[in-house]
C-alpha cells in the first residue's frame, strides 16, 4: 500500500538530496510543482535543515511562504473519491484507511464519511471496472479502458488520481523488471523518475536502487538508500533484511555507520542481535581478504566465543586467517589447529602449513598438507613452497625414501622449478652429483632464467670433472652471472652443506631423479584436469633428441613412440599426437597401446577433446587407462558443455562421469552452477553445503550466488 503522495515525496526527497537525486531535472521540477500546489506549511516547517544548500528546497520555501497580508478564505476543494470508493466497496479496510490519510494530507479541510465502510458504490461501472482493474494489476487492460472510453465519451477524463496510481505502477513494474535483468542505470533512472515509490511502503523497490548503486560503483549513495530505510522505516523485518543486504554490499566502515541506527525493540533488546553471529563472521571475512582492514576487536571476541560454544571449524578458520593476514603467525597458527581438531580439511591444513613454514618447521607442513595437495592451486602451491623449504633446511633434514619420492612426484606433477632446484642442492649436499646433474637441468627446462640452478649446475659438472659442459654453460650466462663465470678460477667447489643423519635402517636417503609425472593442463573455471599422465616406464626422458624439428614419418615406429614422449616433455602436444600417430603402426601391441595412450593426452592437453577421443580407441587399453581417458574426455565435454550455455547437458555429462565413480570436488562445484543456471536451486544448494562442508572456497561462493539468485527470482524453486 502506498503511503500518503506528498508526505512520502517530503521524507524520500530529504534522503534522495544526499544520495543525488535532487540534481535530477524531473525530480526536482516535480517536487517544485508538487510543493506548490497542496503542500501544507507543517510539511515545509519540518523540513528543518534536511533542504540546506538546495536549490529545489529554496523554490520550494519560496513558493509555499505565507504573505505578509492576512490569507484570504480558501475554497473547499473538489476531492476526487472514485478511490476511496472503491476501497470501501471491496471492504479494504487498510487500503481505505490510507487512502483516507492521503486525502486529509492533500486537502486539509476535507471530512471523511463517518462510516467509511458505508460510502455507496461508485456510481459508474465502467469506472468501478477501471479500479478492478488496477487492484489486479492488470495495467495495460486499465490504460486500454481509458482510451476506450475516451473514444466513445471524448468529454470524459478518468480520475487524476487513477493515473497517477498507474503511472507508479507501471513504473514499479519497469524498476523491478530492469532490476532483475541487471540493467542498474535503468533502475536508478526510474527512481529517480518516480520519487513516491521510494519510501517506507516500498522497501522492496528501495533495495532494488540500493542494489543498482552497489553494483553501478556508487556505494555512497547505496548507502543513503539504505540509511533511508533505517532512518524512517519501522517495518522490523524490513529493517532487518535492509541491514543483511546492506553488509553484504558495502564496506566495513559503512555497514558500522548504520549499524548506529540500531533501534531497541519493546522487549528491551537490539533490533539486530538475531544477526550478530552473522555481522561478525562477515566482518572478519573482510579483515581475511583485506590486510590493511582494522575490525573492531568485539567482533574477533564474538567469534571467539562461538567457537567455543558453537565449535565451528568455519569460525576458527576466519581467525585464522585473520591473523595469518597481519603476521600474528603464532595465533594463526593456534586457530588453525583448533580447526583441524574440529574438521580436517584443505583450507585449513594450508593456513596451518603456511604458519608452519613462517615457524621454520617445513617438515611438518609438508605432512599436513600432502593429503590436501591437489585440492587447490593455492593449495599445491603452498605445498610446493613447504616442500622447497624441507629441502632447502641447513642442516638438510633425514628425510625417508618415501617422503622424497612423493615431494619429486609433485615436483615433477606441478613442473615446479623451485622444488628441482633445491632436490639439486639436496642431492649435492648428499654427494650424489650426477642426480644433482638432473635436478637441476630440470629446473633450468621449466625456467630458463633461473640463475642459481645453472649456478648449481656449474657446480655440479665441476664437481664430475665435466670442464665442458660447465664452459658451455658459462658461455649461456656470460654477462649475466659473474660467479659462474669465475667458477674455472676457483680450484675446489664451494663447501657443501653438511649430510643428513642416516635413516632408521642406517641408509641415507637417496634424492633420485624420478620419471616426469604429468603436467597438468590449464583448465577454465578453476576446473582441475580429470586425468593424471602415466607415462609408461619404456619412455625414454631425454629431450635434447627431440628440441630440433624433424618429419616424425622418416622415423621407426620405436623412435617414433619416443619422439612423442619427449616433445610431451617440451609441452609441444600438437607435434607429439603426429609423432604417436607414426608409433601406431607399430606391429607389437604394447606400443600402439602406448602410441594411442599418448595420442589421447597429446590431444586432451591441447583442448582438442574430440580428436583425443578418437585416438583412444586406435588401440586395445587397459581397464585403468580407459577410466582415465573417458573420465578426462567426460570432464572436458562437461565444462565446454557449460561454457557455450548447455546446462542441461552439462549435468548429463556429469551423471555419465560419475558412473565412473568420479567425485571430485571441482567437477561438484561445476554440477552445482549448472544447477544454479537452470534455476533449480535447492539441488544447487545441496551440491554447494555438501563441498563447502570440506573447505572448498569454490563451493562456498556458490553458495551466495544461489541466496542472490533467489532474491532475482524469488518464486523459482
Amino acid at each position: 500500500m502506498r503511503t500518503p503522495i506528498i508526505a512520502s515525496t517530503v521524507v524520500m526527497t530529504v534522503a534522495i538530496g544526499v544520495a543525488g537525486f535532487a540534481d535530477d531535472r524531473y525530480l526536482r521540477q516535480g517536487i517544485v510543482d508538487l510543493f506548490k500546489r497542496a503542500v501544507p506549511d507543517r510539511f515545509v516547517v519540518a523540513l528543518g535543515d534536511n533542504f540546506a544548500g538546495n536549490a529545489a528546497a529554496e523554490e520550494v520555501a519560496q513558493a509555499t511562504s505565507p504573505p505578509e497580508a492576512e490569507a484570504q478564505p480558501v475554497e473547499q476543494p473538489v476531492v476526487d473519491e472514485s478511490a476511496l470508493r472503491y476501497f470501501a466497496s471491496r471492504g479494504d479496510t487498510a487500503r481505505l484507511e490510507a487512502e483516507i490519510s492521503r486525502l486529509r494530507t492533500l486537502y486539509p479541510s476535507w471530512t471523511p464519511p463517518e462510516n467509511p465502510l458505508a460510502v455507496p458504490r461508485n456510481a459508474d461501472a465502467q469506472l468501478e471496472t477501471m479500479w478492478q482493474l488496477y487492484a489486479e494489476g492488470r495495467f495495460s487492460e486499465v490504460r486500454r479502458a481509458i482510451s476506450e472510453r475516451q473514444s466513445n465519451d471524448p468529454g470524459w477524463q478518468p480520475p487524476v488520481d487513477l493515473i497517477e496510481r498507474l503511472n507508479v505502477a507501471e513504473a514499479r513494474a519497469r524498476l523491478i523488471n530492469a532490476s532483475d535483468l541487471k540493467q542498474y542505470e535503468t533502475v536508478i533512472q526510474v527512481g529517480a523518475r518516480t520519487p513516491s515509490l521510494l519510501t517506507c511502503s516500498e522497501v522492496d523497490v528501495l533495495w532494488r536502487v540500493a542494489e543498482a548503486f552497489a553494483e553501478t560503483d556508487r556505494r555512497d549513495r547505496a548507502r543513503d538508500a539504505y540509511l533511508y530505510v533505517l532512518k524512517n522505516c519501522d517495518d522490523q523485518p524490513e529493517r532487518l533484511a535492509t541491514m543483511q543486504k546492506a553488509a553484504a554490499v558495502l564496506p566495513y566502515a559503512t555497514v558500522q555507520e548504520l549499524l548506529s541506527f540500531e533501534r531497541t525493540t519493546a522487549a528491551g533488546t537490539l533490533e539486530f542481535e538475531t544477526i550478530r553471529d552473522d555481522l561478525a563472521r562477515r566482518f572478519v571475512a573482510e579483515g581475511d581478504d583485506d590486510a590493511a582492514l582494522a575490525v573492531d576487536p568485539k567482533y574477533l571476541q564474538r567469534i571467539e566465543r562461538l567457537v567455543e560454544t558453537q565449535g565451528l571449524a568455519s569460525d576458527a578458520l576466519l581467525l585464522g586467517w585473520y591473523q595469518l593476514r597481519r603476521n600474528n603467525m603464532s595465533a594463526a597458527e593456534q586457530w588453525f589447529r583448533r580447526a583441524r581438531d574440529k574438521q580436517d580439511s584443505a583450507e585449513a591444513s594450508q593456513g596451518l602449513a603456511l604458519a608452519l613454514i613462517d615457524r621454520k618447521a617445513p617438515q611438518e607442513a609438508e605432512q599436513v598438507l600432502y593429503p590436501w595437495r591437489d585440492a587447490s592451486a593455492d593449495a599445491h602451491a603452498t605445498y610446493m613452497a613447504a616442500a622447497a623449504n624441507l629441502l632447502a633446511l641447513d642442516p638438510p633434514a633425514a628425510l625417508s625414501a618415501d617422503v622424497l619420492q612423493r615431494i619429486a612426484a609433485e615436483t615433477m606433477k606441478g613442473r615446479d622449478p623451485a622444488a628441482a632446484q633445491q632436490f639439486g642442492w639436496y642431492a649435492r649436499a648428499l654427494g650424489q652429483h650426477q642426480t644433482a646433474v638432473q635436478w637441476f637441468s630440470t629446473a633450468l627446462r621449466w625456467k630458463p632464467d633461473d640463475e642459481p640452478s645453472a649456478y648449481g649446475l656449474a657446480l655440479s659438472r665441476h664437481q664430475l670433472g665435466d670442464r665442458a659442459g660447465v664452459a658451455e654453460i658459462q658461455r649461456l650466462w656470460a654477462g649475466r652471472s659473474e660467479r659462474i663465470a669465475r667458477l674455472a678460477e676457483t680450484e675446489t667447489a664451494p663447501q657443501q652443506r653438511r649430510l643428513p643423519t642416516p635413516t632408521a635402517n642406517g641408509e641415507q636417503p637417496a634424492a633420485t631423479m624420478q620419471q616426469p609425472a604429468p603436467v597438468a593442463v590449464a583448465r577454465r573455471e578453476g576446473v582441475q584436469p580429470a586425468y593424471r599422465e602415466v607415462v609408461p616406464r619404456s619412455a625414454v626422458r631425454n629431450t635434447t633428441g627431440c628440441r630440433t624439428t624433424r618429419d616424425p614419418t622418416r622415423l621407426s615406429p620405436a623412435a617414433a613412440l619416443t619422439r612423442g614422449w619427449c616433445l610431451m616433455d617440451l609441452n609441444r602436444p600438437l607435434e607429439a599426437a603426429e609423432a604417436f600417430e607414426v608409433a601406431l603402426r607399430a606391429t607389437q601391441s604394447r606400443m600402439r597401446e602406448d602410441a594411442a595412450y599418448g595420442q589421447s593426452l597429446a590431444y586432451l592437453r591441447a583442448g582438442l577433446t574430440d580428436r583425443a577421443a578418437v585416438a583412444a580407441t586406435k588401440s586395445p587399453q587397459s581397464r585403468a587407462r580407459v577410466d582415465e581417458l573417458q573420465t578426462a574426455i567426460l570432464a572436458d565435454r562437461a565444462i565446454a558443455a557449460f561454457d557455450a550455455g548447455r546446462y542441461a547437458e552439462t549435468l548429463v555429462l556429469l551423471d555419465r562421469l560419475g558412473r565412473i565413480g568420479s567425485n571430485r570436488s571441482d567437477l561438484m562445484v561445476l554440477r552445482g552452477y549448472a544447477y544454479l543456471r537452470l534455476r533449480r536451486y535447492a539441488q544447487a544448494r545441496q551440491i554447494f553445503e555438501a563441498v563447502a562442508a570440506t573447505g572448498n572456497r569454490d563451493a562456498a561462493r556458490g553458495l551466495v550466488d544461489v541466496t542472490r539468485a533467489r532474491e532475482v527470482w524469488p518464486n523459482k524453486n
